[in-house]
């Protein structure tokens, strides 16, 4: 008796590139169908949209809450560099007065072998050697006058740096508190529209749901699943109910739907994408 070996369908991998015609083929060869796939991007989309709204209300808070934390972290290593700057003008002070006690030393030295000279020639040579000592003392009298003039100019650099970040902090410390207002008043809301999110991007494929992405991060207004605009004949077809419709256009870019991609969407059997904009257009009675 023959038996029959079961396949198993290897998915291919997701590539960002794709065309529409081929994540349409994915669509009709998928288990799920293509009514039930289409009606979780829109619920997945309106789960963004919410999300979004919410995290509109924050503004600029977030933004300018790092741009705050990026200027105090700039800010503080220009002060640390100043305090560096300062200790390594307090070394060359403490190195030149180390060298000045070491010339003094040399020129007392030079001083006592002048009482004891014999001879013209040794005198000129101690006295070009105290010259020297006296020049070298002087050099380094110099070099201790500009460090510390070169300390007082960075203290003073350093204390008007050090008010600055004080106004900084408290500026970032009001932001931090008014965006942490704002977060906790949404907190429990934007935590259960995330976990409808969740739960819809769990029920579709790695592929719709890259697509999905794509899409929705190229729309201006991140929209990437939107309805069917209708027009009709009057302005109360519409109120009351009736389906006396001239045309229909995409939701996102109002450009007009032909009537056999009106049928396709409204019959909600096959994914539709929008020829202008890239979206994905659906039943708006879905």
């Amino acid at each position: 008796m023959a038996t029959t070996k079961k396949t198993t369908k290897v998915a291919a991998p997701v590539d960002e590139r794709e065309t529409f015609v081929s994540l349409q083929k994915n669509f009709a060869e998928s288990e799920q169908s293509t009514q039930e796939k289409l009606k979780v991007l829109y619920e997945l989309q309106a789960a963004d949209v919410a999300i979004d709204e919410l995290v509109h209300l924050r503004g600029e808070l977030p933004a300018e809450v790092s741009f705050l934390e990026e200027e105090l972290s700039g800010l503080r290593a220009k002060s640390d560099r100043i305090g560096q700057l300062i200790e390594g003008y307090n070394q060359t002070i403490d190195a030149c007065n180390k060298q000045i006690v070491e010339l003094d030393a040399e020129i007392e030295k030079y001083r006592s072998q002048l009482e004891n000279i014999s001879n013209s020639r040794e005198f000129d040579s101690i006295n070009k050697e105290l010259e020297n000592q006296g020049l070298l003392r002087a050099i380094a009298e110099k070099n201790i006058r500009e460090a510390r003039e070169a300390i007082e100019d960075r203290k003073m650099e350093r204390e008007r740096l050090g008010d600055r970040i004080l106004i900084r902090e408290e500026d970032l410390k009001a932001k931090q508190e008014e965006l942490a207002t704002i977060v906790e008043s949404t907190a429990k809301e934007e935590k259960a529209l995330q976990a409808k999110r969740d739960a819809c991007a769990a029920k579709i494929d790695e592929r719709t749901l890259s697509a999905y992405e794509r899409i929705r991060g190229n729309a201006h207004n991140h929209l990437a699943v939107v309805t069917l605009r209708y027009r009709y004949k009057d302005a109360d077809s519409e109120k009351d109910g009736e389906r006396d419709k001239l045309d229909a256009a995409c939701g996102g870019c109002f450009h007009t739907i032909t009537p056999q991609r009106m049928i396709d969407i409204e019959s909600g059997k096959k994914l539709v994408i929008c020829e202008h904009c890239g979206r994905i257009i659906v039943n708006p009675d879905i």
